[in-house]
């Protein structure tokens, strides 16, 4: 008796889907797989490229600080070889201004002692402290020479103006104290306190001339120089000018 087994067709067939279900899983993690790694590599590549961009950018920046670091330089250059210049020529000046200045101080003295001998120290000291200041270091040249120039400007004003100060006549125990009263550089004259005396500077014989006639016009002038009074008349011997030989 022969017997036939037959084996159900859905048993064929659920291993056959098994089968391929197992292959689609390998295929999905396959494709799972390399998506990742697509994945990685494109977050590699978009990092590489923010970092490329970053550096191009940063490249270019640096490019520009140092086309500008370029330009200050060359401008520098430019500004120190115009100083170099500026101190050469000043050295060159200073040369040439120093003996001037020497000139102009040593005029000033002359000056001052064959000019009337009025506050004849201050005058004579301004003239020293300029000679001191002539040999400072720590002095510029511009100073000295705007010292110099206003000590010129003191002695024109002395030229046009009246002034009244307490002063001596003679040497010595000899000397007497008595009011001085200037009128510009046309004449200098004096009274004693007690009014017993009374006279003016001959600038010509260079002494003190007592002359009691003076005395009325000596008190207007003094009147005048300390504002006590209007300007007036005054009548003053007046000496010719005289040629300095330098």
């Amino acid at each position: 008796m022969a017997l036939m087994l037959t084996v159900p067709a859905y048993a064929v067939d659920t291993k056959a889907l098994d089968n391929l279900l197992a292959a689609q899983t390998q295929n999905d993690k396959a494709a799972k797989a390399a998506q990742e790694k697509i994945d990685q590599t494109d977050d590699g590549t978009q990092q590489m490229l923010t970092k490329y961009r970053r550096t191009l950018e940063d490249t270019q920046s640096n490019e520009k600080y140092n086309a500008h670091l370029m330009e200050q330089v060359v401008s520098q250059r430019k500004e120190l070889d115009s100083i170099q210049a500026q101190l050469a020529t000043i050295e060159t000046t200073s040369r040439d201004v120093f003996p001037l200045m020497e000139k102009m101080v040593s005029t000033l003295e002359q000056f001052v002692s064959l000019d009337m001998p009025f506050r004849k120290d201050e005058r004579m000291k301004r003239v020293a402290m300029l000679k001191g200041l002539l040999d400072r270091a720590d002095v510029t040249v511009s100073e000295k020479y705007r010292r110099i120039l206003e000590a010129y400007q003191i002695e024109m004003e002395y030229g046009r103006t009246i002034d009244n100060y307490d002063g001596k006549i003679g040497d010595g125990d000899d000397a007497v104290a008595v009011e001085m009263v200037r009128i510009g550089r046309v004449a200098l004259l004096y009274r004693r306190p007690d009014g017993k005396d009374a006279g003016y500077w001959n600038n010509t014989d260079k002494k003190w001339v007592s002359d009691p006639s003076t005395e009325r016009d000596v008190a207007t002038a003094l009147r005048v120089a300390k504002k006590q009074g209007a300007p007036d008349l005054l009548w003053v011997d007046v000496q010719a000018p005289t040629e300095v030989q330098q």
